[in-house]
């Protein structure tokens, strides 16, 4: 989970982790990938596109698909106009903020289960 503002950071994972998912939460694209590149399996890739520092949710999705082209995202923001242009990525979802939070399990789940999970 990719989100600098911490409080839907953590109502959206404590959600997701009452689901049964396993969530780690970093608040930019810089301790993303660090976590990506880490010895954690990591499923799914949940971010917002506005993050602080020099790279945005997209850019950091495209930076992560070069290494694993598969790897689901859950593109969120409230800004729609940047959505759009995600809107042909494949397997990946867009939550448009303010979105409920069953509706970003759902959006997690569904895209979990269009793919095998990490070993």
């Amino acid at each position: 989970m990719v989100e600098d503002e911490v409080l839907i950071s953590e109502m959206v994972c404590e959600t997701l982790t009452e689901y049964g998912f396993a969530v780690h939460a970093v608040f930019n694209a810089a301790d993303a990938l660090l976590v990506l590149a880490g010895e954690e399996p990591v499923d799914l890739l949940f971010t917002d596109i506005n993050l602080p520092g020099d790279m945005d949710g997209a850019v950091l999705a495209q930076k992560v698909r070069e290494t694993r082209p598969d790897l689901p995202v859950v593109f969120a923001s409230g800004r729609w106009t940047l959505l759009e242009q995600l809107r042909e990525i494949p397997n990946s979802l867009i939550l448009h903020k303010p979105y409920s939070l069953t509706r970003a399990c759902e959006a997690v789940a569904s895209l979990l289960k269009a793919v095998p999970a990490s070993v």
